[in-house]
């Protein structure tokens, strides 16, 4: 499922057509989905399904993709929302339980099940591009205050799977398939690097058959680079990637000087040396939760304990990983 929450970059609607291909769909659940039903799926069954739903109260919501495909012997639902967003979403579970109850609504009002059946099961994907980590909980459980134990049962549970794009190593981008592709154009830090990854997609989209989404991909790529240079009318209109493969070879010059001008490629390489000394305190903070969680016991490491780990300088880090040693109480390590 594709949902934007914000109003949309002129490349949103490009973006959500790649993903209507049942190759792309494929290479991301491949790809990154680190988990064992996955290599029980049968790709060749994959069919996406109407998206638009009709909620009690009549609003409508038009802007969904949902795949079927079957596991074994059974069908079951892949749901891919796509977070635009360049913050996080701090109640996307909320939004992913209330979206999956609509295609559970819609599944019974439609009578692809019959009374007495059991519902599909549902695989709900995040697909986040914003340059802020996402810190939002994945469970929609742990967003509800916590109760007595009579009523802890009645607690809704539902969890989604994360992909968090400025997250996933370089190294990982390397490998040869369509999905990495996809998030090493939206990497790129001036024309050489996008004819790079352009030529790497054009490698693998050169059949007849793939011809549509060459076509949705060039019509994306065309869609950013007016978005990121200064004239709109300096992108002429292209027909696959080959023609926008041309077309950067040719201009290659005036684009860089465009956006040296702009400090966009200065500003690309700031923010990736910013984004990899931040991966670096991220890590150090990982390392404290783990050492303060088996220290003091998970009961003690709460929602506040993360917030703090999260905004601290690397001196104050230092100085909690000391106290450890040596700290009787969680209270001890964090005391002024």
């Amino acid at each position: 499922m594709v949902s934007v929450s914000e109003a949309p970059a002129p490349h949103d609607g490009s973006y959500k057509h790649i993903f209507s291909h049942r190759e792309m769909v494929e290479s991301l659940i491949r790809d990154f989905v680190p988990e064992e039903w996955v290599r029980d799926l049968d790709f060749a069954t994959l069919e996406k399904q109407n998206g638009s739903y009709v909620t009690d109260d009549l609003r409508e919501r038009h802007d969904d993709i949902i795949w079927r495909i079957r596991c074994r012997d059974e069908w079951f639902y892949i749901y891919l929302l796509i977070e635009f967003q360049s913050s996080v979403d701090t109640w996307m579970a909320v939004r992913i339980m209330t979206y999956i109850g609509l295609l559970y609504q819609d599944i019974i009002k439609s009578g692809q099940i019959k009374g007495g059946d059991m519902l599909p099961p549902v695989f709900p994907l995040v697909l986040y591009n914003g340059r802020e980590k996402w810190t939002a909980r994945t469970d929609v459980a742990e967003l509800i205050a916590p109760v007595s134990s009579g009523l802890d049962r009645y607690r809704p549970s539902l969890r989604y799977f994360l992909l968090d794009e400025g997250r996933i190593s370089d190294e990982k981008l390397d490998m040869n398939s369509l999905a990495a592709c996809l998030m090493r154009l939206e990497r790129y830090d001036g024309p050489e690097s996008l004819r790079e990854a352009i030529g790497a997609l054009k490698a693998k989209l050169r059949e007849q058959k793939y011809q549509s989404l060459n076509r949705a991909f060039t019509v994306w790529v065309c869609r950013v680079l007016k978005n990121r240079l200064a004239h709109q009318e300096s992108i002429p209109e292209a027909n696959d990637l080959e023609e926008v493969d041309t077309m950067l070879a040719e201009r290659f010059g005036e684009w860089t000087e465009q956006m040296m001008e702009k400090g966009m490629l200065a500003g690309l390489q700031k923010g990736r040396m910013e984004g990899e000394a931040k991966g670096r305190m991220e890590g150090r903070s990982a390392v404290l939760l783990r050492q303060l969680t088996k220290r003091f016991g998970p009961e003690f490491i709460d929602h506040e304990v993360r917030e703090r780990l999260q905004s601290v300088s690397p001196e104050q880090l230092d100085l909690w990983a000391e106290r450890i040693l040596d700290a009787k109480t969680i209270d001890e390590v964090f005391a002024e």
